[in-house]
């Protein structure tokens, strides 16, 4: 089995996994997160492919993988969102991205730091914490 073949049939896999069926834009999206070595922007999509995808379907279909699990939201200081695979232990109810993500200062890449953890935060009697967003910037081992 072709590398191209494996990367299809994985695709496939998790789509109907999520029982979600397996469209061009669908399979496409998922294609370019699992080549990618970073996080992606909504605008990514139209740079990588060198396709004109509809925003408005890149955009359900990327809040489609968010609400099933196969992907999560990185948060930015600026108005911008990147999205990255999940790990297999996600799923549509039950959200495992307790993790800290890094950010490049030079290219701009975000990755997730899986091995690493997010810090415990103690919070004050009477809050309750629902969501820890850690992300870190610096200079990433490219562009040292």
């Amino acid at each position: 089995m072709t590398t191209k073949q494996h990367l299809t049939e994985r695709i496939g896999n998790l789509l109907k996994e999520s029982k979600l069926s397996v469209t061009e834009t669908r399979t496409k999206i998922l294609e370019l997160f699992m080549k990618s070595s970073g996080a992606l922007e909504h605008s990514d999509f139209e740079k990588l492919t060198g396709k004109s995808f509809d925003r408005v379907t890149v955009y359900r279909t990327l809040q489609t993988f968010l609400d099933k699990g196969i992907i999560h939201s990185i948060p930015t200081t600026d108005t911008s969102i990147r999205y990255a695979l999940c790990k297999s232990e996600c799923s549509e109810h039950d959200h495992h991205d307790h993790h800290v993500h890094f950010k490049c200062e030079e290219c701009g890449n975000t990755i997730c730091l899986d091995e690493t953890d997010v810090p415990q935060i103690q919070l004050p009697k009477g809050y309750a914490a629902h969501n820890v967003e850690v992300i870190v910037s610096g200079v990433c081992k490219s562009c040292k």
